[in-house]
């Protein structure tokens, strides 16, 4: 157990701490943007209400349950907070499981004394050593800048139970799947939906008479994340809520267990899905089989374009209540670079646009990274298939993925529009198109780690995607100076503006695309195939 406790440790050295420090800092800097921009208990009140009269801003929020400081933090922070360790803990269990099967890891592992039983337990003893460093870490944030000792020790506890929960989810799922891709898939649609389930059930809550507390419907107690939000951090410091999260993830590890001592090494549960009796005539190209392997994830991605599109054009009303405050009018500018507040909130929408869209081009290099890693490149680069065509064919099924997330969400826009919104959707174009180059520059520098440090493509990948979207949506929030906020390409792509299109740096993204695909074409000619090691 030691050795293989350590082995994972090891394997983790680069992307654990990331996960660590990057969540660690999430939460400390959430006291300095709350702190910054709702200096008094007048504009925190303001905010309350502001979102207790247009409920569906908590699909994207907290549980409100007063309007002090630390209260109004948890309130802004802790979902996000519980997705970013709620997806660390997918990762991590289906890396050391599932990924290992694949890969041939574990059936040399099942051949010594560890048996089939014992990875799996180091697994999950390295799954819970993680998580609760993670609690401890955004416990000692809070407590070192000032908030409460027991508060903080409860939104530690939160975090950490989603944390647990999501680790069984993910152990269970690479039990239940028989590719990691398909159980990575599984896990994260799951905490997806428990995210939306949490908002949806505080949406539909009962607010206090004096609009600074809510009381959650009972859907919220469906979701884990539900539960972490109802410790109620800085009001009531609840434990128990939390405790259902550590024994939902006890209980899934367990049948994870019982799963693994009785299924056969390499299988899932789940029946693979039978090939149809001829290939389509679509297989007969590169580009037709990389559109074949990621259609899947790339419709995903699209539905949640279409559905930020909606958004962005169908809550005018509720953000014209929330410009009544003047921290949030201010906000909402910094975040934008706008002072119409309907184009700001366009804006902003995009924004998160323009990551859906990024993470769909990064899923389709890293399906390049496993094609190769798992030797199912070869046959293609056997045939009369260069390794430049077959880079540039992912890279095309890449920036065709990306391109129909933000289509659908400029779609949504249009549909969000009949209600009232019509003139937004011209705003929603422009800045669609600007996030399209934010999400070319993700996929160009993706792209080029892919071929000079292939076995660094996925966890780079995404660590950009996360690093911009925190920078470029939280760097107004936290107060972060204008120079580190416009290292974001999100930050960076043009926008709407009053005379028309504001550039920004469209034209610094454009080059940095070009440069960097044309540099990953050429550098792929004479690059070895990198297997899995």
């Amino acid at each position: 157990m030691r050795t293989l406790l350590l082995l994972r440790l090891r394997r983790d050295r680069l992307q654990v701490p990331l996960w660590v420090v990057g969540t660690t800092l999430l939460a400390a800097a959430a006291v300095g943007g709350v702190t910054a921009s709702f200096t008094t208990e007048a504009d925190r009140h303001g905010l309350l209400a502001a979102v207790m009269a247009n409920p569906v801003i908590l699909l994207f929020r907290g549980l409100p349950s007063g309007s002090g400081e630390a209260q109004v933090a948890v309130f802004l922070i802790l979902p996000f907070l519980s997705m970013l360790v709620g997806m660390m803990s997918v990762f991590l269990a289906v890396r050391h499981t599932r990924t290992d099967e694949e890969q041939g890891r574990a059936e040399l592992v099942a051949a010594t004394p560890a048996a089939r039983i014992l990875p799996l337990a180091a697994t999950t003893l390295h799954g819970l050593l993680v998580t609760t460093v993670i609690g401890v870490g955004v416990a000692l944030a809070f407590i070192t800048l000032g908030y409460p000792v027991a508060g903080s020790l409860i939104a530690g506890l939160a975090v950490a139970s989603v944390g647990l929960c999501f680790l069984g989810v993910g152990l269970l799922s690479a039990q239940l799947m028989r590719t990691s891709r398909g159980a990575n898939s599984l896990a994260v649609w799951l905490l997806v939906a428990a995210y939306l389930t949490a908002g949806l059930g505080n949406a539909l809550g009962t607010p206090s008479d004096d609009l600074t507390r809510l009381e959650s419907s009972p859907l919220t107690w469906l979701s884990p994340i539900g539960w972490a939000e109802n410790t109620r951090a800085y009001a009531d410091d609840v434990v128990w809520p939390a405790l259902l999260g550590i024994a939902l993830g006890v209980l899934l590890a367990t049948a994870a267990f019982l799963v693994q001592s009785t299924r056969d090494l390499g299988e899932g549960i789940v029946p693979q899905r039978h090939g149809r009796a001829s290939a389509s005539r679509m297989l007969g190209s590169p580009i037709g089989l990389a559109w074949r392997l990621s259609r899947g994830a790339a419709w995903g991605w699209a539905t949640g374009g279409l559905i930020a599109g909606v958004l962005a054009t169908s809550l005018t009303s509720a953000m014209n209540e929330l410009a009544r405050i003047d921290s949030v009018q201010q906000l909402l500018e910094a975040m934008s670079q706008q002072n119409d507040i309907e184009q700001s909130m366009v804006v902003v929408f995009y924004l998160i646009v323009g990551v859906l869209a990024s993470c769909a081009a990064v899923q389709t290099v890293c399906r390049a990274r496993q094609e190769e890693a798992h030797g199912t490149a070869e046959p293609v680069l056997a045939g009369a298939v260069d390794r430049t065509r077959w880079l540039a064919s992912h890279l095309v099924v890449a920036a065709a993925a990306a391109a129909l997330t933000l289509a659908a969400a400029i779609a949504g826009s249009a549909l969000g529009g009949l209600r009232g919104g019509a003139d937004l959707v011209a705003d929603a174009v422009i800045a669609g198109a600007g996030q399209a180059l934010a999400a070319a520059v993700i996929l160009a520098l993706t792209a080029l780690v892919f071929v000079v440090a292939p076995r660094a493509t996925i966890v780079f990948g995404w660590m950009l995607v996360l690093v911009a979207l925190l920078i470029g949506l939280f760097g107004p929030l936290f107060s972060l100076p204008e120079w580190a906020t416009r290292l974001s390409p999100f930050a960076q792509a043009p926008v709407p503006g009053p005379d028309g299109i504001d550039v920004n740096g469209g034209w610094w993204l454009l080059a940095i695309t070009v440069l960097g695909a044309a540099a990953a074409l050429w550098l792929m000619r004479r690059r070895e195939l990198h297997p899995a090691s």
